[in-house]
């Protein structure tokens, strides 16, 4: 089929009664005869759509892109993983790029007191790898328009702002290298994380979510002014000035003016200034608590909850509307390349249904990229199917087999002969085996805290590493001896299999390596052992390392505890399928960081510096809970790194309350707007989202695995889109017609 405008409407499949040559097929302004239908070119375009079709299928892509035959070699291409992986990493270096520009993050501390001048790379090096970058994500832009088409590119707002957000960014790298790389302001450093979000189909759905959200949050966060105005309006009235000064003291630190008020009552809403702003009024009247405790019950307890419950309540479901749509998208894959296949087979003019051969799908499989699993489990279907030819029921049934759970079988174990060896496999084969290794790592545990305990005040001349080194010696030789039979009875690559042993089996290795290499420069264990340093490490630091990992093998423990187990897998699950609402964050963090550079850059200035403004120089007159006072000299936004530290910390909101003081006072008032900003987006919206989203998967699995029948042999292993299977709707027969004629670049012309 020949591109460009012709082909954005070239039919799909002829209709039915062509197919039986009554009838000529026009593609791009041309015709040809009835009996060139079935030539091969033809069959070859079918089946390189079928190959594409399924592959979106596969990856939950959207069918609507071009399908004609160069298309569809550029589609393949751009999805290949080789493309993909190409432009992940474009995106991973301009995002990294903050790190090393100026201001570069390239020094040991952060702090302005001992931070050494940082290198800074001279001026075209990041621009020039930064241009690199952009043309990529011109090359990526004007790839996904094409396929998509003019009509359809025109109505993709992402893909508008895609080439909107390059534009800027050239036009402003430009400006940076005209001023010889000396400007303060690059409006493009803010601009970098809109390329990571629009490669994410999940991170625009989240940020489409979270948008639809907004009116509901806007309400309580609203609720929230209302209660802080109000409260601070009493506050100021009840702590008014008076004559005694003494009794003042509420006024001036926490009352003094509206701003002040406000800042004071915010922070009490995340209780992070409690009980400090209620004790100089409290210790005056008793009765002033009561101020306090109805503040903080109305807006921590209850108002704070009500957002967390409003967006539990909007999110709830979210990812089941997600997860339908994927398979919705499925199913819509399949059956379209279902339809062009059928186009392969000739059927009678008057025929009800249509069908597809075998052969043609197993042509279709051998190209197809998908999982090897599901590859064989298809073509043993198609194997052990007693009829030559498929309807759409059972196509779409056969490619069931993507939804279903990934199952990992471990390999048998090893058959001896020997009488004997059968008595070591069943003896060092059994659980309770493993129970007496995990009341070993145990006892480790406890005589290495005996050992710390008893050498806590102990100077380093005085400590005897002799005990706690014949410790480690013996129970790393029982590891490894447990480790050996493990072997002996379950065989390499069954014990391999679990992960568990692997984990264990690793830090037994890397624990017996440190040992010898411990005997090797220090000898062996005796009394008084304590030798002068010798090599990278001393003796009492390869000591310590080894003790740390024997700590660390002791998470041995958690898959013999059923329910820790079910724990932490299911944590471990929601790390790697909520990897989306970590882009946002990452995302929301890279702005924010930015920005305070901009605003902040060289704010921080470090006792004693003439140009500090409005700072108590001598030490011993310090005001407590200050930041000068309390030494946050390394939280500041004078490079990239430390900014993202800084914003960590204000997101917390332990002692928020001393940037905000800090940061209006080295640099403006205003600057408490940033802080609040931040603390809004990344503690009240961010935080209070995961929190739903991880109930909600949380609960749903916990139901599921607590009713799933433990099988020793066999692992699950689950994706978010499976988590789901069992409740899904699916689309009927109709549903799918329709979105197949709504396609902009198929003519389904029956």
């Amino acid at each position: 089929m020949e591109a460009g405008a012709g082909a954005e409407a070239e039919p799909l499949l002829p209709p039915r009664s062509w197919r039986t040559g009554r009838g000529l097929w026009r593609a791009g302004g041309g015709t040809r005869s009835a009996a060139e239908d079935g030539t091969g070119a033809d069959n070859n375009l079918y089946i390189n759509q079928a190959i594409v079709f399924i592959e979106d299928a596969i990856q939950y892509r959207s069918i609507n892109h071009r399908v004609d035959s160069k298309s569809l070699w550029l589609y393949r291409w751009y999805y290949s993983r080789t493309c993909q992986w190409i432009l992940s990493l474009t995106i991973t270096i301009i995002l990294a790029l903050a790190f090393v520009e100026k201001p570069s993050s390239l020094t040991i501390t952060s702090d302005v007191r001992y931070r050494l001048p940082a290198w800074n790379p001279p001026c075209g090096l990041t621009e020039s790898i930064e241009l690199l970058c952009f043309l990529v994500f011109m090359v990526d832009v004007s790839v996904k328009s094409y396929l998509i088409g003019w009509e359809e590119f025109w109505k993709n707002k992402w893909l508008m702002a895609y080439i909107l957000t390059l534009i800027v960014s050239l036009t402003d790298w430009i400006v940076s290298l005209s001023f010889f790389c000396t400007e303060n302001v690059r409006i493009r450093r803010i601009l970098r994380p809109f390329f990571l979000l629009q490669n994410s189909s999940m991170m625009k759905k989240t940020l489409k979510s979270i948008n639809s959200t907004l009116p509901e949050m806007a309400s309580v966060v609203l609720l929230l002014a209302v209660h802080l105005s109000l409260f601070t309006m009493f506050a100021m009235l009840l702590f008014a000035r008076t004559k005694d000064g003494q009794q003042d003291k509420e006024w001036v630190g926490y009352f003094r003016n509206l701003p002040d008020s406000l800042t004071s009552l915010l922070v009490l809403l995340t209780t992070a200034n409690n009980p400090d702003v209620m004790l100089p009024a409290y210790s005056k009247n008793r009765a002033y608590s009561v101020f306090f405790i109805l503040f903080t019950v109305l807006g921590n307890l209850f108002l704070m909850n009500l957002l967390t419950a409003i967006i539990y309540n909007q999110f709830r479901g979210y990812l089941l509307k997600s997860v339908q749509s994927s398979l919705f998208r499925r199913r819509l894959g399949i059956r379209a390349a279902f339809e062009v296949l059928s186009s392969l087979k000739e059927t009678p003019a008057n025929a009800q249904q249509s069908y597809v051969s075998i052969g043609a799908l197993l042509q279709v499989l051998q190209k197809v990229e998908m999982d090897s699993r599901c590859k064989q489990a298809i073509m043993r279907s198609l194997k052990m199917c007693s009829c030559d030819q498929l309807s759409a029921a059972q196509f779409q049934k056969l490619f069931e087999e993507l939804d279903k759970d990934a199952i990992k079988q471990h390999p048998p174990s090893p058959q001896y002969r020997s009488h004997f060896l059968q008595k070591m496999q069943f003896a060092f084969g059994h659980p309770y085996f493993g129970y007496l290794g995990n009341v070993v790592a145990l006892a480790n545990i406890v005589s290495i805290c005996v050992v710390l305990v008893m050498d806590a005040d102990k100077q380093s001349s005085e400590r005897d590493d002799f005990f706690l080194g014949a410790i480690n010696c013996f129970f790393i030789l029982y590891y490894l001896l447990e480790m050996l039979l493990k072997i002996l009875a379950m065989g390499l690559k069954r014990y391999l299999s679990y992960p568990s042993n692997r984990f264990d089996g690793l830090l037994t290795v890397i624990l017996l390596i440190l040992e010898i290499a411990t005997f090797a420069v220090y000898g062996f264990p005796h009394p008084g052992w304590r030798p002068e340093f010798m090599g990278l490490l001393s003796l009492w630091d390869m000591v310590r390392l080894v003790n740390m990992l024997i700590v660390f093998r002791f998470l041995r423990i958690i898959p013999n505890m059923k329910f820790m187990a079910l724990v932490v897998t299911t944590l471990l699950d929601l790390v790697k399928n909520l990897r989306a609402f970590a882009g946002i964050l990452v995302v929301v963090f890279y702005a924010f960081a930015i920005t305070g550079i901009m605003l902040f850059k060289g704010a921080v200035v470090p006792l004693g510096n003439t140009s500090a403004v409005n700072t108590t120089y001598d030490n011993s007159t310090l005001q407590c809970g200050t930041y000068e006072q309390l030494e946050y000299w390394p939280n500041n936004f004078d490079d990239f790194a430390a900014a993202v530290v800084t914003l960590w910390d204000v997101m917390v909101v332990n002692n928020w309350q001393v940037f905000l003081e800090a940061f209006s006072r080295y640099s403006s008032p205003w600057a408490k707007i940033y802080f609040v900003a931040w603390w809004l987006i990344s503690s009240v919206i961010w935080v209070n989202l995961f929190i739903a989203l991880l109930l909600e998967n949380f609960i749903h699995k916990w139901d599921r695995r607590c009713h799933r029948e433990p099988l020793s042999d066999i692992e699950y292993q689950r994706t978010v889109e499976l988590m789901f299977r069992d409740v899904l709707e699916e689309p009927t027969e109709e549903e799918l017609m329709e979105k197949l004629h709504q396609h902009p670049h198929l003519q389904l012309c029956r």
